[in-house]
């Protein structure tokens, strides 16, 4: 057992003590040797009245269990007072923990400036005047720990709460910046967003639910925050119901608008890269401001070296049917003893489909096949024996069709100096030519041996990182070995680099025999992810990226480990003979996850929407009781999905006492709700609890949510007849 961590000697002041948490949060300080100064005034949760009954009620708690408290009935307004009363009883201060708090929840239309203020003085203004009156004596004694509560309404916003939503998210922003100024005198600020029952949520959430949001659960989390031989600052520690998490503020990877600093950004231009400028796929978080403003320093030396080799002048055309999408499969083992795969292999097959990396392999046709690497490095006498392909990027924007003419455009994005090599990063965008729309988007790191030593820079803003799996055992392993003859039939696609082929050219690079293409490996791969994680179904594809490490021999065996991740599946490929890795931080990121195959077509559009029977049966109730309807007066829309996918939609128009499928047949609706087809059967028969369904993410509301109240009344009056 761990020797029992103590708090002997440390005085600790609790706001908001009285009740809920901040009771449960003294209780434990106190039980573990802290003096604890109990501050509250008493309220109820909308800060109105006061008594001094709460704060002596706990300090009697804590003397008849043998510990050292006392009381102070100060607002936090009055911040000195609290910390006054610690250094006068106590004789010092080493730890603050700001938890009152109030609501006045109003919708943003109707709140006044009294009610704005309100909440921000006793959550934001009063958190900063007890924390600013310690904090001379922390700087002193070159200690001090202070706890700032935030809330999931501050991070995630919530209707009818922008007064303390945004108090609470500027809570965020104190404890950043009080983190940096603290860090060198041992003063760590954390912020804690806690979920439990409280006076503020008492009436608020279903009692089951409640009953298990217990304070002492999350006392222990801020407990140990605020020890000693806790080093932690400056982070968002989110907790309920005895789990805790790190939340971090992160940052998709962007687009550059323009192509050089002297080009101007236009509003077309940003309409035309949105999908990349909110793209959270490769989100990374930044540590400090410095780190942000250090990547824009690198942005404009990028648009600095930029050149007339970056403009989209390389293109590939190709034409490709039924034969050469079975081709692909084939070449990168797709079986029929698999019967995931038949969709690949057979085109008279139920939902016959592209495997989606056969988008991938226009991107070394392109590059083998024109001027864009001897234009990117024009002073380099390129070798193709010394071209290795690092890295791999693709993401699917639109099904893709099983037969048609594409155009692959090139661009130039970065170049890189690795000492021994360069690598050239390299977009591909494969437009459909019939429509001009955008199928895939893509880009191809080449590292080119020899190539380097040019001064340039090591790295790029523009390149996709790869991401390393989890630390825990890999989830699922599926092995396969490939063919001997599996890169002569692989190079049928269209990667005709002789290196995969030729022994006296692979002898030149280095190799006892010609080597598999990392893109065959990384095809094997993807369909093991698939056949595991979305059984089967290429349309739930969304991306992938990896890092080739090391090369295969053809026959050599392939073994793919995954971890999941939610929609995104970590895998790591390595060859069973040796145990070596071959493709490294990659992953795949899925649309949704299946594990079962799909009995029906699922190329076919048609969904069994069981919830239609639901709303049938609502607008019968509803023509028989248009009175009771009407007084809801408000419409609803509700999207019902399948797999995440639209699938059906219904108006509750209760103003008019009618039902019916699609959208208001007039003006907008005053609540939006969005509900899995299964959860919405729940919700119907009374099996889950429409508030915990919204807590839980299973059904979102946009528009006004207050409204949504009433729909509880006339799900409950017609459950007999559902």
């Amino acid at each position: 057992m761990p020797e029992q961590l103590r708090y002997d000697g440390r005085v600790v002041v609790v706001t908001g003590a009285g009740a809920g948490l901040g009771r449960a949060y003294a209780l434990l300080f106190a039980s573990r040797g802290a003096s604890v100064v109990v501050n509250d005034l008493g309220s109820n949760r909308h800060g109105d009245g006061s008594s001094t009954a709460s704060a002596d009620a706990v300090v009697q708690e804590i003397r008849q269990s043998g510990g050292k408290a006392i009381a102070n009935y100060d607002s936090v307004l009055d911040g000195a007072k609290i910390i006054k009363t610690a250094i006068e009883t106590f004789g010092r201060i080493d730890v603050v923990v700001n938890n009152a708090g109030i609501l006045r929840d109003v919708s943003f239309m109707k709140m006044t400036e009294a009610q704005w203020d309100t909440i921000h003085n006793v959550h934001l203004k009063g958190s900063m005047k007890t924390t600013q009156a310690a904090w001379p004596y922390f700087i002193k004694q070159k200690y001090g720990r202070i706890i700032l509560t935030s809330s999931n309404s501050g991070l995630y916003g919530n209707f009818g709460q922008t007064n303390y939503s945004s108090a609470k998210l500027g809570l965020v922003g104190l404890a950043n910046t009080l983190a940096i100024e603290g860090a060198k005198k041992n003063i760590y600020t954390n912020v804690i967003v806690p979920t439990a029952g409280s006076r503020l949520t008492e009436d608020l959430l279903p009692p089951d639910f409640h009953d298990q949001l217990k304070p002492e659960l999350i006392a222990p989390v801020v407990f140990w925050l605020c020890h000693e031989n806790c080093i932690e600052n400056g982070s968002i520690i989110e907790t309920a119901l005895g789990w805790a998490g790190k939340c971090h503020l992160v940052r998709s990877s962007g687009c550059v608008l323009r192509q050089n600093l002297s080009a101007s950004v236009t509003p077309e231009n940003v309409q035309e890269n949105w999908s990349k400028v909110i793209d959270m796929t490769s989100a990374k978080r930044f540590d400090s401001i410095q780190d942000v403003t250090g990547e824009f320093f690198g942005l404009i030396e990028n648009l600095k070296n930029e050149t007339s080799s970056n403009k989209t002048d390389h293109v590939l055309r190709s034409n490709y049917n039924y034969r050469d999408v079975i081709l692909y499969a084939l070449g990168v083992g797709a079986t029929v003893q698999e019967p995931s795969n038949i969709r690949y292999l057979y085109e008279n097959a139920d939902g016959f489909a592209v495997l989606p990396t056969f988008y991938i392999s226009y991107a070394p046709m392109g590059c083998m096949s024109s001027s864009i690497l001897q234009d990117a490095l024009p002073n380099t006498q390129i070798d193709p024996t010394r071209i290795l392909h690092g890295e791999q990027y693709l993401e699917v924007c639109k099904q893709l069709p099983t037969e048609a003419t594409v155009e692959t455009r090139f661009k130039i994005q970065d170049i890189l100096d690795k000492g021994k090599g360069a690598v050239v990063i390299i977009q591909h965008d494969t437009y459909n030519v019939a429509n001009e729309e955008k199928l895939s988007t893509g880009q191809i790191s080449i590292y080119i041996i020899g190539a380097g030593g040019f001064q340039g820079k090591r790295t790029s803003t523009h390149a996709t990182s790869t991401v390393d799996p989890p630390g825990r055992k890999p989830d699922v392993t599926v092995i396969q070995q490939t063919n001997v003859d599996q890169a002569a039939l692989y190079r049928l696609n269209g990667d005709y680099n002789p290196l995969h082929m030729d022994a006296n050219v692979a002898a030149m690079a280095g190799f006892k025999r010609p080597i598999l293409h990392g893109l065959c490996s990384l095809g094997f791969s993807t369909r093991h992810v698939l056949q595991t994680y979305a059984a089967g179904d290429p349309y739930l594809f969304k991306a992938i990226k990896v890092r080739f490490a090391k090369p295969v021999l053809p026959g050599q065996t392939l073994r793919t480990d995954m971890w999941r991740n939610g929609n995104r599946i970590h895998f790591q490929t390595s060859l069973v003979e040796t145990n070596i890795p071959v493709i490294t931080g990659a992953y795949i990121d899925l649309l949704d996850v299946k594990t079962e195959i799909p009995r029906a077509n699922p190329c076919s559009g048609k969904e069994n929407v069981q919830s239609d029977a639901i709303f049938t049966t609502i607008g019968e109730q509803v023509k028989l009781n248009p009175d009771q309807a009407k007084k809801v007066n408000a419409v609803f829309l509700y999207n019902i999905t399948v797999g995440g996918k639209p699938v059906s939609e219904w108006t509750l128009d209760l103003k008019n006492a009618e039902v019916h499928k699609g959208k208001p047949k007039s003006g907008k609706a005053d609540a939006t709700l969005t509900v899995e087809d299964t959860d919405m059967i729940e919700i119907a028969l009374g099996k889950l609890n429409p508030q915990l369904a919204f807590m839980r993410g299973k059904l979102k509301i946009t528009g006004n949510i207050m409204l949504t109240q009433k729909l509880k009344t006339l799900m409950e009056t017609n459950k007999a007849k559902l």
